[in-house]
């Protein structure tokens, strides 16, 4: 087994524990800091995958821009430190890890019956501009629809966060 698939199965593997203590964490400054190692080891997936582009793409926007994004939203929320917002009870896991069971099986049969395929296909290296023309070319409608969509957000944040002018801030 070469290099590559070892660290494509150690980031795999660490991407989806990550996500998992994101997801399972009672404290909310934890289930941040698991959900930053999260999108942090898909951005090192991306790169491993021959797409540097993305790979920067996730650290400035999900690592960078949304991490901070929530840790603004966790303080402003002025919790307790013993308060705890997350933290369901067991029974309401059950349907939860159930689910997840009967993917993981599924996978597991289709991996084994899929043993004899072809191999692994040849890296590519996806540059930016390559990647700019293919989206801008084939998906610009989803592309501008996503724009005007995160143009009325910013305008309804704005909206919402203006106040009423009787602060001096």
């Amino acid at each position: 087994m070469s290099i590559y698939a070892v660290m494509f199965y150690v980031l795999g593997a660490v991407i989806v524990a990550a996500t998992a203590l994101a997801i399972t964490r009672p404290n909310v400054m934890h289930a941040i800091v698991c959900l930053a190692l999260s999108f942090v080891a898909t951005a090192l997936l991306f790169y491993l995958l021959g797409a540097p582009f993305l790979a920067v793409l996730e650290v400035v926007i999900y690592a960078g821009a949304i991490m901070v994004l929530f840790l603004f939203i966790v303080m402003m929320l002025e919790t307790k430190p013993d308060e705890k917002i997350l933290g369901p009870s067991r029974r309401q896991w059950l349907p939860v890890l159930a689910l997840g069971g009967v993917c993981l099986i599924v996978m597991v049969v289709f991996l084994l019956l899929a043993a004899g395929g072809p191999g692994p296909l040849p890296l590519v290296t996806a540059a930016p501009l390559a990647f700019g023309r293919f989206l801008f070319q084939k998906y610009w409608l989803a592309v501008e629809i996503a724009s005007f969509l995160l143009f009325v957000a910013l305008v309804g944040a704005l909206y919402l966060g203006r106040g009423d002018g009787t602060t001096g801030g």
